[in-house]
């Protein structure tokens, strides 16, 4: 059965072989989505539209150059819609489209999950995984 936004289809027709082919679409959506700048650009997007420098402004440490390869990224697969207002200085905008909103709902809940559990993950630097009173899901 396909989705009928996406059209990908959601039976269990890919090999475990097949998922891991550099021509899956399963694997270039992942490549896409996986990426940092990616999930924090549609994560920043989901509140509306933004221009470049409100972007910027939000995503604090990332380099001009980088954010604007990631919204052409974005918008050449069809997440991201730019729109150019006829105005002098020009304006531009950046927005999520339909698939990119639909993009957000798994982000977001990756979002809550590392929220929840930062503080398991070792050696990255998101928390203390030995704080007093937690325990790991895991032991």
């Amino acid at each position: 059965m396909g989705d009928s936004l996406t059209g990908v289809s959601h039976n269990r027709e890919h090999s475990t072989h097949g998922v891991c082919a550099a021509d899956c679409p399963r694997r270039v959506l992942s490549d896409l989505l996986g990426t940092k700048w990616t999930a924090l650009v549609i994560v920043a997007l989901e509140e509306g539209p933004l221009r470049f420098g409100e972007l910027r402004r939000r995503l604090a440490d990332v380099n001009p150059k980088v954010l604007a390869q990631t919204l052409r990224r974005l918008e050449r697969y069809g997440l991201v819609d730019r729109t150019v207002y006829p105005v002098v200085p020009m304006r531009v905008e950046y927005s999520l489209t339909q698939l990119g909103r639909s993009a957000s709902q798994p982000l977001g809940a990756l979002w809550s999950w590392v929220g929840s559990y930062a503080h398991f993950l070792r050696g990255t630097g998101l928390g203390d995984h030995s704080a007093e009173g937690t325990t790991n899901p895991d032991s």
